[in-house]
């Protein structure tokens, strides 16, 4: 089951280019619900959302539709800045999904500056244990996490890994893609060598993969699916709807692949 969406689906800039130019933004999310069967919610890094919200949404979308939810900034990014009550409060937020059926797993995505050192990786087992029964999935930006000991450990832990494909500069992750748990997760964040280091979210993500690149990974998307049992996979390069496009032609892809069967 692979199931491919966009990392996020309130964007201004959509409007036209994935969005009717006439639909209200409050409608957004239904719309969406229509063309995906599922979003990674990434607003929950930068606020923790409030319970309400998440019970609203998940009304807003079909049976079968799911929500993964990146941890908040405290709990990856501002280690020592969190506490306990953001925590809590993190896990209460997603607790509507729960009960709908709705929700996926957790992403946590920790920055490039968080090197596998020992306390890390110490801080990566404490943290994947505070999550108790929620699936989590962690995405290393460090490419002193590939390495398979890391891996292993994930697999110990029943924690997913998150794949990304991203430049490949000498400090970042390379494209590999083991499966760790049972869940599969793979996140696309454009090849855009020029702008990613200029601290420019909208330019840095502003890519358009083409049919060639994406085809690159049907064969792995294929493979992470016959291990696990599920695989979801998010077009993280949102500017101006191209994450709507490319995850709409990687879909068609593997359904081509899946006729060809």
């Amino acid at each position: 089951m692979i199931r491919i969406g966009t990392s996020g689906f309130k964007f201004d800039d959509w409007k036209g280019a994935f969005y009717p130019v006439d639909l209200s933004p409050r409608n957004w999310l239904e719309y969406y619900g229509e063309h995906f069967d599922t979003v990674e919610v990434n607003a929950s890094y930068y606020s923790l959302i409030h319970p309400a919200t998440f019970f609203q949404m998940a009304k807003k979308v079909p049976e079968g539709f799911e929500f993964t939810v990146k941890a908040h900034r405290t709990l990856t990014h501002e280690i020592g800045a969190g506490t306990e009550s953001d925590l809590a409060q993190f896990i209460e937020s997603v607790q509507p999904l729960v009960e709908a059926g709705k929700f996926g797993c957790i992403l946590a995505q920790f920055p490039p500056r968080f090197h596998r050192t020992p306390q890390a990786e110490e801080y990566v087992a404490e943290f994947a244990e505070s999550f108790g029964e929620l699936p989590l999935v962690v995405e290393f930006r460090h490419r002193s996490w590939a390495s398979e000991q890391v891996f292993d450990s994930l697999r110990q832990r029943g924690v997913g890994y998150c794949a990304v494909d991203e430049p490949q500069f000498r400090t970042l992750m390379p494209p590999v893609s083991p499966a760790t748990s049972n869940i599969g997760y793979v996140r696309f964040h454009g090849r855009n060598y020029d702008n990613w280091w200029k601290g420019d979210a909208k330019k840095r993500y502003d890519y358009l993969y083409s049919e060639d690149e994406l085809k690159e990974w049907v064969p792995r998307l294929e493979q992470l699916d016959e291990q696990t049992d599920k695989v979801y996979v998010f077009m993280n390069n949102c500017f101006q709807g191209q994450a709507a496009t490319n995850a709409g032609q990687l879909r068609q892809m593997l359904q081509q692949r899946l006729a060809e069967w």
